[in-house]
């Protein structure tokens, strides 16, 4: 696989991981023990989600450009 196909699937990864973290953050202010670090968990995944996601939808206005 190259390297744009391993960026898609980390970033596929990541959303399920974001998904997760968000799930478990309302899980937990919904039985009332929510605490910062739950809140904090969704933070990391989603970072990586926007840097990830931005560089996966520049890349073909990046092969068009570079294709002249």
């Amino acid at each position: 696989m190259n390297r744009n196909m391993w960026l898609r699937q980390i970033h596929r990864w990541l959303s399920i991981a974001f998904t997760v973290a968000v799930i478990t953050n309302i899980i937990a202010v919904v039985l009332g023990t929510h605490a910062d670090w739950i809140g904090f968990l969704a933070l990391p995944p989603l970072f990586l989600l926007l840097f990830s996601g931005l560089y996966l939808f520049m890349l073909p206005y990046a092969t068009k450009w570079r294709s002249g």
